[in-house]
């Protein structure tokens, strides 16, 4: 077991480790040697750069692996968002000196040229040093649940010593098993089960990201570590083969509490009840739990982590090597102690606000929402007046909600005023009138960022209301490089093609769904400027309003084709191949 302050100086020195599989992309094992030639690329490429602040995003973990750990061989800091939307970016510009990855093209990430991808070339391995424990390797940032994302500094000791407790914790369990997972690497979670973590113990990662469990193929002989969020979990397919279960060893989930129903159906459907991992940005990890049989919701501390109840609202406080330093940390949750290692969650301080001068809490209205027959899952904030359009009161409750069978069934019978008031009434026995959600959100899914989780962010967009009737989706960029895009499309309620097609069940014509394939294919992709025909089209679920679905296009530029794929947590929703040309189709 190595650490990220010397792992490569350890696979340099290690006879035989270059033959050894660090990574699987697309089937393919891909050596330690490709990792060390690689890194040592970017190490050199880096340290001919001025400045010491570069922001990297890569969706492959193999790719994202070689130039993270040659940036830091360089003695650059790293910086990882959470996507390349154009904000992010612009936020990135007054904190980083360049970029690498697929970032767009006008901020110039940097690339190496041919002649310095030396995989092969034995003579091109430096020899790699130790980093210092005080070197300051990333700046990571929160997620945004409650807030803006905030920037979080993370010295080498503290990514050193998590690395540690986890294969104290979970290692033996996951044993020679490969790591594939669901969620993104550019987030503390991913970043330490994805790669930091299988980088020291010497297990493979799989460098692609599923979007869905049901694309998992296992690979004869071979057991994963699925590393995976709540969200994904609750979207599990309805069956899966042989061989994906007993491929399973392990299943880890993090990012949000995971429904005590929903880590019964994982186990069900997996043979492995997951694991879940409480922390956040700025701690790292903290707790574990698992719910097996007859287990309650209380959570263990790890080994490393000193906690106690704070004096203040009863907030967990603790002292963790995964912290800058030996200080006690509050966090934002109130607890209860179980017993010297195990408590329970009780709620967030920073979900209670006040209303009117009322005190609120957005965590108990959420528990009265999903306790009602008509609700699936739900999330509610509290939003300001220009939030909101113009209206006279300066702040108010948002409901976005995820409907149950029950509650689309009365939402098509009998219209949203209806179901709002049927909601409103189901509460008011336990919330005061003033903290009663004023403004209502009927979703087919939560919005979700690339670590499976909802953000303040995600659900305030939802909100805003369009000028007019809108032709286009919200969209979302999730995954870019130079033949693929992967795109979130969250379909409006009141879009302007569902006027009609079909009065009192609408859904998405398939016209539309063509156009808007071609339309971010064009933005994308430098594309021939003919249409030239379609193949292999197919619609096989209808998209309705409000639902979120994924975009994935493909660029084969051989071919002069783009491929399409709509997807969604209900399955696949259309797919097809478009050719394009300089000039006319033949008749």
């Amino acid at each position: 077991m190595s650490d990220p302050l010397n792992l490569l100086a350890l696979m340099s020195q290690l006879p035989g480790y270059g033959q050894r599989p660090f990574a699987w992309r697309d089937g393919k094992p891909l050596g330690y040697a490709y990792l060390l030639a690689q890194a040592a690329a970017w190490q050199r490429l880096l340290s001919r750069q001025a400045g010491s602040r570069f922001a990297l995003y890569c969706s492959d973990s193999a790719a994202f692996a070689c130039i993270l750990l040659g940036a830091w061989q360089a003695g650059k800091t790293v910086y990882l968002p959470g996507d390349v939307l154009p904000a992010t970016c612009a936020s990135l510009g007054a904190l980083v000196d360049g970029y690498l990855g697929d970032f767009p093209p006008q901020y110039a990430p940097l690339a190496m040229a041919d002649n310095e991808d030396a995989e092969d070339a034995e003579d091109a391995i430096p020899a790699f040093k130790t980093l210092p424990p005080d070197f300051p390797g990333l700046v990571i940032f929160t997620s945004g649940s409650t807030g803006e994302p905030q920037a979080v500094p993370k010295i080498m000791a503290q990514l050193a010593a998590e690395v540690a407790s986890l294969e104290l914790l979970f290692g033996a369990r996951i044993g020679d098993a490969d790591i594939l997972a669901t969620v993104s690497h550019q987030h503390i979670y991913g970043l330490l089960f994805k790669v930091l973590w299988p980088l020291a113990a010497g297990r493979a990662m799989h460098a692609r990201q599923l979007d869905y469990l049901g694309e998992f193929r296992p690979q004869p002989g071979k057991a994963v570590a699925l590393v995976s969020s709540p969200a994904h979990l609750k979207r599990l397919p309805a069956t899966f083969s042989p061989e994906q279960v007993a491929a399973v060893r392990v299943i880890f989930s993090s990012g949000g509490a995971l429904p005590p129903e929903v880590a019964a159906a994982a186990g069900q459907a997996l043979g492995a009840v997951p694991i879940e991992v409480y922390g956040s940005s700025e701690t790292g990890g903290v707790a574990w739990r698992q719910r097996l049989a007859g287990a309650d919701d209380s959570w263990q501390a790890m080994p490393a982590v000193v906690w106690r109840v704070g004096a203040d609202d009863e907030v967990l406080e603790i002292r963790s090597p995964h912290l800058p330093d030996g200080s006690w940390f509050a966090l934002a949750d109130q607890v209860q102690a179980i017993s010297q290692q195990r408590f329970r969650l009780k709620g967030r301080v920073d979900r209670i606000v006040k209303v009117e001068e009322k005190r609120v809490s957005l965590d108990a209205l959420e528990r009265q929402l999903r306790a009602m027959v008509q609700v699936a899952d739900a999330r509610v904030l509290l939003v300001e007046q220009a939030q909101l359009e113009q209206r006279q009161q300066r702040q108010r409750i948002a409901a976005f909600v995820v409907l149950s069978a029950e509650g689309e069934r009365i939402l098509a019978a009998h219209g949203k005023l209806a179901l709002n008031r049927l909601l409103r009434d189901g509460m008011a026995h336990a919330v005061e009138a003033v903290a009663l959600p004023r403004s209502w959100r009927y979703l087919k899914a939560l919005p979700v960022n690339a670590q499976g989780k909802t953000t303040r962010a995600n659900l305030l967009a939802l909100l805003e209301p369009p000028a007019e009737a809108p032709r286009q989706p919200g969209e979302r960029l999730l995954e870019q490089d130079s033949h693929r895009v992967l795109l979130e499309l969250t379909v409006p309620s009141d879009l302007l093609y569902f006027n009609g097609h079909f009065e009192g069940a609408p859904i998405l014509p398939g016209v539309v769904q063509l156009d808007w394939a071609i339309s971010y294919g064009r933005r994308y992709f430098a594309l021939a400027p003919q249409f030239l025909g379609m193949r292999g089209l197919k619609f096989q679920r209808a998209i309705t309003p409000g639902m979120v679905v994924q975009l994935e296009l493909l660029h084969d530029v051989p071919k002069s084709s783009l491929a399409f794929r709509m997807v969604s947590a209900a399955g696949q929703h259309a797919s097809g191949r478009i050719t394009f040309g300089a000039g006319h189709a033949a008749s």
